[in-house]
C-alpha cells in the first residue's frame, strides 16, 4: 500500500495535466454559451461543467484506451461526453429535493446561482449534449457508436445513476447493512466509472476478457472513490458543504473511520490487480490512480 501513497513521476504528472487541459479546451468548444443574458441555460452548462473539475473520468478513458494501444481525438470527445453526464448528475444531486447542497467545487451550486428551474433544464441539456457528441463521432465505426450510446444510456438510466440516487434518497436515512450501502455506492459512483472504462475498451478494440477486467476495476475504483468521499465529508476544504452526509447511513457511520479506511485501501489493491490483468505492471491508468489517492490516504490515518 506504500506504493499507492508514493509520489508519481513529474513526467507522468505533466502527461495527465496535458490531457486535462485538452479536455477543458474541448468542453469549452462543445458547450453552448449565451452572452446576451436572455437565455441562461448555456451559461449554467458552462458553470456546472468547467470550473475546477478534476476530469477524473475523461482522463481515465483516454489513458485506458492509450494503454490498449489506441489514441485518437475521438477519445477527447468521449471524455467530454462522460464529463457532461457527470456534471449533470452533480447538479441534480445538489438540488433541494435531493441533497440540498449550497456549494460544489467551491462555488454556489447551480440551483443556488441560477434557480431550480434553470438547474433542471441545464441537466437535461447536458445529457442531451453528451449523447449528441457520442452519436456524432464520425471517426468511430457506426456499430461502435451504437454500442457507445447504449453504454451511456444504461449508465444513466434506471439500472444506473437514477436507481442509485433513488435508493440513496429512499434508504439513506434508514439503518442499512454494509452490503446494502455498498450496492448503492456502486450504483451512484461505480456505474459511470464502468461506462468510462467500457467505452475506452470499445473504441480500443479490447477483448472480452479485457473488458471484464476493466469492469471489475471500475467497480473497485468506484467503491474507493465513494469511501473517500464519505471519509472526507466533514472536512472544510473539499469544495462542498461540510457534513453533507450527517444523518445518512454510510459505511463510515456504520463501521467507523479506521475500518472504512482499510476497506478503501483494499478496494484500491483489488483495482490494481484488475488493471494488471489487462496491462501488466506500470500502466498509465495505474499511475494515475496512485496519484489521485496518494495525498488523501496519509491524511486518513
Amino acid at each position: 500500500m506504500d506504493e499507492l501513497s508514493a509520489a508519481v513521476s513529474s513526467a507522468s504528472h505533466r502527461d495527465f495535466s496535458a490531457i486535462r487541459t485538452r479536455i477543458d479546451a474541448r468542453l469549452a468548444e462543445l458547450l453552448p454559451r449565451d452572452d446576451s443574458g436572455h437565455h441562461q441555460i448555456g451559461n449554467a452548462m458552462h458553470a456546472g461543467t468547467l470550473p475546477a473539475g478534476k476530469r477524473v473520468r475523461p482522463i481515465l478513458l483516454v489513458l485506458a484506451a492509450q494503454d490498449l494501444g489506441h489514441d485518437s481525438n475521438a477519445l477527447i470527445d468521449l471524455g467530454c461526453a462522460i464529463e457532461m453526464i457527470h456534471a449533470g448528475s452533480l447538479i441534480v444531486d445538489d438540488m433541494p429535493c435531493m441533497d440540498n447542497a449550497s456549494l460544489r467545487r467551491g462555488q454556489p451550486t447551480i440551483h443556488r446561482r441560477f434557480g431550480e428551474d434553470i438547474a433542471i433544464l441545464t441537466t437535461v441539456a447536458l445529457l442531451s449534449k453528451a449523447f449528441g457528441v457520442v452519436a456524432s463521432l464520425e471517426a468511430v465505426d457506426a456499430a461502435i457508436r451504437t454500442q457507445l450510446v447504449a453504454c451511456l444510456a444504461e449508465a444513466v438510466g434506471t439500472q444506473g445513476l437514477v436507481r442509485g440516487q433513488y435508493e440513496d434518497l429512499r434508504e439513506g436515512a434508514h439503518s442499512r447493512s454494509a452490503r446494502a450501502i455498498a450496492t448503492t455506492n456502486e450504483l451512484k459512483t461505480g456505474v459511470l466509472f464502468g461506462a468510462t472504462l467500457h467505452m475506452a475498451g470499445l473504441v480500443a478494440g479490447a477483448s472480452e476478457g479485457q473488458q471484464r477486467s476493466l469492469r471489475r476495476f471500475a467497480i473497485e475504483l468506484g467503491h474507493a472513490f465513494q469511501l473517500l468521499d464519505d471519509l472526507t465529508d466533514g472536512e472544510p476544504d473539499t469544495g462542498k458543504d461540510a457534513g453533507q452526509d450527517t444523518g445518512k447511513s454510510t459505511l463510515v457511520a456504520l463501521l467507523g473511520v479506521e475500518v472504512t479506511r482499510k476497506q478503501l485501501i483494499r478496494h484500491l489493491a483489488q483495482a490494481d490487480a484488475c488493471l494488471a490483468e489487462v496491462y501488466g505492471a506500470g500502466s498509465q491508468v495505474s499511475r494515475y490512480v496512485h496519484q489521485l489517492f496518494a495525498k488523501a490516504l496519509p491524511s486518513l490515518r
